[in-house]
């Protein structure tokens, strides 16, 4: 008669392989997607005609496919982004070129200067994700310039460290983002 071979317990095999598995996942890094923090808007109603919005409120910029921007129509750099849309967006020195403004009653600021500027953005198809990304935060990042200096000076303190969602509301209706991004297209060379 043969002998009889004792069996391996199984059960603790899957206990090992289970705390394998949890350690892999727990010691090793995977990286996330980063994406941009943004709220769109509603559908447009087809039976509602879109404002008129005249020339001098429109700071347009072009993104082509070798990642050259256009900006109002001149070649422009991404290092110079920022700069020429805080420019744009106050217009410090009532340039009849740049946008207008309206005086505008907003709860916790009193009668407060809003700019009617809209940024124009348009890509091309084949525009770099990287180079997007980079126009994105830059005109992001003029328009969070211009709401901590109002919240500064209206409330002591950064926009980003207000705790009031109040307060927080009353700067973003005086410094609105005002960014219309078209759908890709061919935009063709910048010269």
């Amino acid at each position: 008669m043969a002998k009889k071979i004792p069996e391996i317990n199984s059960g603790s095999m899957a206990d090992i392989s289970f705390l394998l598995l949890t350690f892999f996942l727990l010691t090793s890094s995977i990286n996330t997607d980063m994406g941009i923090s943004r709220k769109l808007p509603p559908p447009i109603d087809p039976s509602v005609k879109p404002p008129e919005i005249k020339k001098r409120n429109i700071f347009t910029v072009l993104v082509n496919a070798n990642d050259q921007l256009l900006v109002n129509g001149s070649l422009g750099d991404i290092s110079t982004l920022k700069t020429k849309t805080l420019e744009f967006l106050t217009n410090p020195s009532s340039d009849p070129n740049l946008p207008e403004k309206t005086i505008r009653y907003i709860d916790l600021l009193g009668n407060i200067e809003v700019s009617k500027g809209v940024i124009s953005l348009q890509n091309d198809r084949g525009t770099s994700y990287e180079m997007y990304i980079k126009v994105q935060n830059e005109l992001t990042a003029a328009v969070n310039e211009l709401r901590n200096k109002l919240s500064k000076e209206k409330f002591g303190k950064k926009f980003e460290d207000l705790k009031s969602e109040a307060k927080r509301e009353a700067i973003q209706k005086a410094i609105p983002i005002s960014i219309s991004e078209a759908e890709p297209k061919d935009v063709g060379g910048i010269k």
